[in-house]
């Protein structure tokens, strides 16, 4: 039977900044197995950073797990920066830091934002990737952000109420450019606020129990600003996508193996989307976990996320001659 239980806590051997322009310097780390299996954590948000839990999907002794703040997240600087960060920045980013490492092939973990971001690095860069595991599918489209911006209050009113309430009733009629100039504003009395706000209104809609926790950790000050501000900046100019075009694009992962993990009840990122892309991508298995919401530390996609990674042990052999990261 594979494994579904998390793997003890790790640290890190190696970390550092890579200067990819400027003013953007992303953070990375190396955990596990230097001579392992190349594994991509890519974070959701934009702008949610990753945590050292996060290392705990992988099996140390096989992979070799990267794990990277994107541009202006977690310990990327500058914090909470929207000058020049896009997704196209953002898959430059990740294809710099394969060269950098002397990654020959990884295979990419990603969910929500992550997941979209997965999509959109291999499509653009297939022959870097060695298969993809997905969770929370978000294919970008105008439909899912609008979704994200009043759909929500089908399921958790209250929790759009209070999103809304932030608001003047002028806003309301235009809440996403709204917070998005609040969130952009310099003076903090007005960006942390909205902010708090927008990141309580997103965790109370991500897990199917609802998470004390999970809403406390993401409206934190460390956490809050660059996951709404960055959310807000990628959501105001389309994601930087022609529209549907990480679905029409998914012919470029034919040949790329797949296992896409989907909460059945996941509000944030509803499972039609995971059901198009898993037909647009015959190779790739859907998961429906029949108990979870949105996030990726409920019990259900927790084991199927750790699942996956075991059964990808199977698909992948270690590389022949590996190259040590270096530090930067």
């Amino acid at each position: 039977m594979p494994r579904t239980e998390l793997y003890p806590v790790i640290e890190p051997h190696e970390s550092g900044h890579l200067q990819v322009t400027q003013p953007h310097s992303i953070y990375w780390e190396e955990c596990g197995n230097p001579d392992g299996v190349p594994v991509l954590f890519l974070h959701g948000g934009p702008g949610a950073g990753f945590s050292p839990g996060h290392r705990r999907f992988f099996d140390p002794a096989f992979y070799r797990i990267v794990l990277v703040d994107q541009r202006g997240a977690g310990r990327s600087k500058p914090y909470a920066e929207i000058q020049d960060n896009d997704t196209q920045s953002l898959i430059g980013d990740l294809e710099a830091l394969r060269i950098f490492l002397e990654v020959d092939q990884w295979l990419l973990f990603g969910g929500s934002w992550g997941s979209s971001l997965a999509l959109a690095y291999a499509e653009a860069h297939p022959a870097s990737c060695s298969g993809l595991i997905l969770r929370g599918i978000f294919l970008c489209r105008k439909q899912e952000v609008d979704w994200f911006m009043n759909g929500m209050r089908q399921f958790f009113p209250a929790a759009w109420d209070d999103f809304m309430a932030h608001l003047t009733t002028a806003e309301r009629v235009d809440p996403l450019n709204a917070y998005y100039r609040r969130l952009c504003d310099p003076d903090p009395a007005v960006h942390m606020p909205a902010a708090a706000a927008w990141s309580r209104y997103e965790a109370s809609c991500s897990t199917l129990i609802p998470s004390p926790s999970t809403i406390e950790a993401m409206s934190s000050p460390e956490t809050s600003l660059a996951l709404s501000r960055l959310e807000a900046h990628y959501f105001v100019n389309n994601l930087f996508l022609r529209e549907g075009q990480l679905l029409e694009e998914a012919s470029r992962l034919r040949g790329l193996p797949g296992i896409i993990v989907q909460g059945r009840y996941d509000v944030v990122c509803p499972p039609s989307s995971a059901w198009e892309l898993s037909k647009a991508w015959p190779e790739a298995e859907l998961i429906i976990v029949p108990d979870a919401g949105h996030s990726a530390a409920e019990d259900g996609t927790m084991r199927a996320l750790v699942t996956a990674t075991e059964r990808f042990k199977n698909r992948l052999s270690v590389p022949k001659s590996s190259k040590p990261a270096r530090t930067g």
